[in-house]
Parts: structure tokens; sequence; C-alpha cells
């Protein structure tokens, strides 16, 4: 843990300072819970401002949390936040205030909701459109216990267009749980949200006609519930519910079975408070629409939400500015090499086009965006349909370039297999954030996807060592290459290298070799060609000969360079920043048994557990991915001492 923090400075914020549990809240009037949500604001603002972290969504949803807190009584009742970036109020009320300085370091609390780190998460989210699925779970499982805790899915930030909040509601609606979904709808994802549900979202919030009567049915209920019998409350929901089929664009929610209600202003505490003490009494599906602006409360966040979706820390409280670095000018991103290349390749070919799930900026396609908007298309976070959207693209002659975190792409696996590969249609996956990607932690790393694309028929698997190796390997693939094609590369700043201009195709199922020996043959995939160059002169140091390969294609694997390497090596080492099961050191041990030759391989990669959240220096270190412990243990592996 770091020796250097800055602990909040608990004077300046009397009411958060008295709150020890969620319990505390009830106690507060509604002028008291509006001041708690400013100091909770600020808190928010000065902890990222010293350590970085997601951002402007947790702003935007500080009264309702605030307001959640207030009417439901965690952990007994279950919140569950999608996305899980939005939990940072709650997390600041549910017991960890005082460990929030530690929040996405090592050794620290995680920057999304942990089942393992409080009761009071009650389901782990930190991909997105999961939550109203694990609701429907929580629920049915507390109606067959015959328990009586309330469940609340609070769906923001894009999640809703992804098709699993779709399947999950409509199941919802078919189960008639009592269960309260949250729609935080502030028209964002991580950059503007895109698609037909905005639209809807959009014509809901704009059409007055429905906003009044909305207002006076809403009063009528609250009336009639205090004051009337059962017979003239149904009267008036009936018209409610005729009121929402005349003038909602297709009442969507209220026929997959969910009662909607709203929207309301999501900053409003007196109507938050209203609202939520009003569902507390509906046994059945229901969804709130809540609207909240992203960034709520500073200015630089609220005027530009995909800027500030997230930041790295060390900006001005109050401007937002970040004083300038003195330091040496840094390499251009992966994704920023990436998305320069496929822009000038796209310029030149009009049967190129670029799909992202609701990442343009993330990926750096919002280069192609701003250059080709006709040609680009963000589907929202909805990685399955991206991938078979791309796949109907293809059909029909198209080169489309699908663009999404490796972590992301394991949801969009079966689409892969079943409607890429299978039919062996030429999309190409720019696969971003492969390996680990530091503070965000294990919903966030890469960790697994050479192993789920090792297995895949069809697909060439490209893994380059270097910016430039990323350019000639996009251009190989819409080019050289036929089939479906992967391209996978890390997070973060490249090497350095000075780029051409030019683009040069690279032999399909070709390695490198970067350095010819005996005794050992260390193979790279990916970046890792530098640390094993690193590693190899201090071998030679050590008396110990080694070759080096850059193998830059998992699939097809150049089996005949490893071969070559076989009739000179005695011991085999790969490293590889995937996991050691199913990755690059499999393919070399499967294709050293097919060719009937034995030699020790020693496997370094990301071992088998899920990799907990840090800097990237502190998780090298754990997982032994630093040239000095890659050194020790391929020593000890020569030498005959237990690896």
């Amino acid at each position: 843990m770091p020796d250097s923090v800055t602990l909040p400075v608990l004077s300046a914020t009397p009411l958060l300072s008295a709150i020890q549990s969620p319990d505390d809240l009830k106690k507060l009037s509604i002028p008291e819970l509006q001041r708690l949500a400013g100091e909770c604001r600020k808190e928010v603002i000065d902890l990222v401002a010293e350590n970085g972290g997601h951002f402007a969504s947790t702003l935007g949803v500080v009264e309702l949390t605030v307001a959640l807190h207030h009417v439901y009584s965690t952990p007994h009742d279950k919140i569950i936040w999608d996305v899980g970036h939005q939990a940072y109020v709650h997390k600041i009320l549910t017991g960890r205030r005082e460990r929030m300085h530690t929040n996405r370091q090592y050794g620290g609390l995680a920057g999304f909701p942990k089942m393992t780190e409080s009761p009071h998460d009650a389901f782990g989210t930190g991909h997105a459109s999961t939550s109203i699925s694990a609701a429907a779970g929580l629920a049915a499982a507390r109606d067959l216990a015959g328990s009586d805790e309330k469940v609340i899915a609070v769906i923001g930030d894009g999640s809703m267009t992804g098709g699993m909040a779709f399947e999950a509601m409509n199941h919802l609606g078919d189960l008639k749980s009592d269960v309260l979904v949250i729609l935080n709808d502030n028209q964002m994802a991580i950059s503007p949200s895109t698609g037909g549900l905005k639209t809807h979202l959009i014509n809901i919030t704009l059409n007055k006609t429905y906003n009044r009567t909305r207002k006076f049915i809403w009063n009528s209920i609250s009336l009639l519930n205090n004051e009337f019998g059962d017979a003239a409350k149904t009267a008036v929901r009936k018209l409610e519910d005729g009121f929402k089929a005349a003038f909602t664009p297709g009442a969507f929610f209220e026929a997959l079975g969910l009662r909607y209600f709203g929207p309301i202003d999501g900053h409003n505490m007196e109507q938050l408070v209203k609202a939520l003490r009003e569902m507390q009494t509906l046994p059945h599906p229901k969804l709130l629409h809540v609207i909240t602006t992203k960034g709520k409360g500073f200015k630089p966040a609220e005027d530009n939400q995909s800027k500030w979706h997230a930041h790295s820390g060390g900006f001005d409280r109050i401007t937002g500015i970040t004083p300038k670095s003195n330091g040496t000018p840094q390499p251009p991103k992966y994704q920023e090499v990436f998305g320069e290349a496929l822009v000038e390749l796209a310029l030149k070919d009009p049967r190129i086009t670029a799909i992202t799930a609701a990442m343009p900026s993330g990926t750096s396609l919002d280069l192609f965006q701003n250059a080709l908007p006709n040609r680009f298309y963000d589907v929202g976070i909805a990685e399955a349909h991206a991938v078979t959207f791309a796949a109907g693209q293809a059909a029909l002659g198209f080169r489309p370039v699908c663009a999404i975190y490796s972590t992301f792409l394991q949801r969009a696996y079966d689409q892969i297999i079943h409607d890429v590969a299978q039919q062996n249609l030429h999309v190409v996956f720019a696969i971003d954030r492969a390996g680990l990607v530091g503070e965000d932690g294990p919903t966030h790393h890469g960790s697994f996807d050479l192993s789920y694309l090792h297995a895949v028929p069809n697909l060439t698997v490209m893994v380059p060592s270097d910016e430039q190796e990323l350019r000639d390997m996009l251009y190989t693939a819409l080019y050289e290459i036929s089939g479906p094609v992967a391209i996978r590369y890390p997070r973060g700043n490249g090497t350095g290298i000075t780029l051409r201009k030019t683009f040069t195709p690279v032999e399909s199922g070709k390695g490198v070799l970067l350095r010819e020996g005996s005794q050992i043959a260390l193979l790279s995939a990916g970046p890792l060609a530098g640390m094993a160059l690193e590693v190899a002169d201090a071998l030679q140091k050590e008396g110990l000969n080694v070759s080096v390969a850059n193998m830059r294609f998992l699939k097809p694997l150049d089996s005949a360079l490893v071969e070559k390497l076989a009739g000179c090596s005695t011991h085999f080492a790969v490293i590889e920043e995937n996991s050691v099961i199913g990755g690059m050191s499999s393919a070399v041990i499967d294709c050293l048994n097919e060719k009937g030759i034995a030699r020790p391989v020693l496997k370094i990669g990301l071992p088998d557990r899920f990799i907990t959240h840090g800097s990237m220096p502190e998780l090298y270190r754990e997982t032994g991915m630093t040239a000095e412990a890659v050194l020790k243990r391929i020593t000890e592996f020569y030498r005959g001492s237990p690896a």
C-alpha cells in the first residue's frame, strides 16, 4: 500500500462523518439527505483528484445512492449496481469510507462491487448488462426461501443497450417477482449512447403531455394510498396504464411485464425518496426511469462526459486542469496506432467498415468515426450483436473491423464460432487491452483471449510485438488472409519504435528468429519479445546460450521454426501475457508432440487464477512476469531445480 496518501478531511463533511452504516441515513430529513449528497459528491471529487478512478458515472448517481440507502436496508435488501463503477458513493456509505483512498490500488478496495469485500455488495458487477438477470435470480431464490428482502437493480451508463438486459426483463415479466429495476438514464455509456432505445427514452423524457398527466396521476395515486380504498386506486392505475399505452412510444417496458414509472429527476431528493417508498409497496416487477446528468456537480465532467468517464487523477478540484508533465514525451498508445492505421487504409478502400460496442474513444475508433462516419457503427454495449453484425457485412463482401476489448469479447464467443468462423467469413477482430490492464482488475484483465481463440477453426490469431507489427498485421488481416482474423494487443503506450508510413505484409504463420543460440529456446508472444531479449542477455552472462523467437502467430503456429529450434536446443521456455492454460505455450507443446520431439517446455504466463487489481509493475511482480523473475525461473528450469 502506498506510503503517501491523502485521507479525506472529515471536519469538512459533518453529516457524512456521522454515517457509520446505512442505517444512520434513515434518521435524516430530506434537506439533510440533500446536504449529505453534496458532501458525498465532494468526497468523490477529492478522492479521484488524488488517486484517479471512474468518475463521471458515480457523480451522476450521488442523490440516487443516498436515497436508496435511506429507503432500503442493506445488506438485508439487495442493491445491484450495473455498471459497477457507479458504486463509489455506495461504498462510502457502507462502511468503507476510511479505506476509499486505497480504491483500485494493490491490496486495497476494488473499483467495482465485490461480494467478498462487503455484505452490502449483493453481486459483483464489472461488465455491463448483468444486473437484471442477477436480480431476477436473487428474487427467485428469495421467493423459494420465503424471505422478504427487496431486490433492486440499478442499470445505467448504456447497460440497457445490452441484449442480456432485454432477455432478463422478458423473463422477469414472466416470473412476476418483486424486483425494482432503476434505469439510470444519462444518455451515455463511455461515449454517448446510440440506438433505438435511446430515442425511445428521449421521447418519453420530452413528451410534455405525458409528463404533465403522469405527474397528476402519480400525485393522485399517492393521495389515494393515504385516503381511499382499493377500488379507487385501481381505477386511477387503469387510467395511468391506458395513458402510458397511448403516449409512450410502444409502452415498451410495460409490454415486457414491468410496470413503468417516471421519468423523474434523479437529482431531486424529495422526488427520489417519494418514488422509492412507493416502489416498496408494489409486489411485482417495475421499472423506475430516473434522469441523471453524468458528471453532475463537477462542471468539467458535465461539459465533457466522455473524457471524464474515468481519470488517472492529479487534477485541480475546481477547474479540472491537470498540470502538464515535464517528463519525456510518451510513445503513442497501441489503440491510437491501430485507429490511425485503420483510417489510412479505409480512406482508400470503401469496403472497410469499423464496429465497436460502446467504446469508440476507448478503442480509438473515434478517429474512424470522425473521418468516415457513414462506415462507422457503434452498436452499444452489445458485443454478441457486434460480432454477428460484422459477419453480416462480411457475407456481402465488405471488410468489417470489429474492435472490442479482450475481456468483453468473451461475451461474444459463440458468435465468433458459429456466425464468423464456421462460415469462414472475413471479419477482422482488433482485440484491445489484451493481457493485464492494471487498476480495473480481474473483470477487465485480458487474460484468456489466446486460450479461447486457440480452439476456433478457420481463425488466424496474430500477436504483434510492437506498433509497426500492429500496422502491418492490420494490413495483412485485411488483404492477405481470406477468413476471420484476430489481432491482440495490449493497453497503453507502445515501444516507441519509429513507424514506417507504408505497410508491409506479414507472411501468415511465420515467426521471426531474433537471436540464434543453443541450449535454450525462448519463444515470446507480443511485446514480451523485448523482455525475452533482455532475459537472453542476462542468461548469456551466466554462460547459457539462448535463441529468442518472436512467434507473431498463435494460429497457425510456425511449426517449422519450432522444429528448427528443437534441433539446436535442449529446453524450451514460452513467455506470454495470457493464461498458462491453452495459449502459446500449449500450442508449442502440441506442436512438439505432433512431431514426436521430446523437449521440456517451461510455461511462463499468467497463473491459473483471477489476478487482482493494482499498478502494472505490482501485478507483474505478483504474477512473476518481471525480467528478474523470468530469468530466475529459466535458470532453475535449465539447471534442474524446481521451476
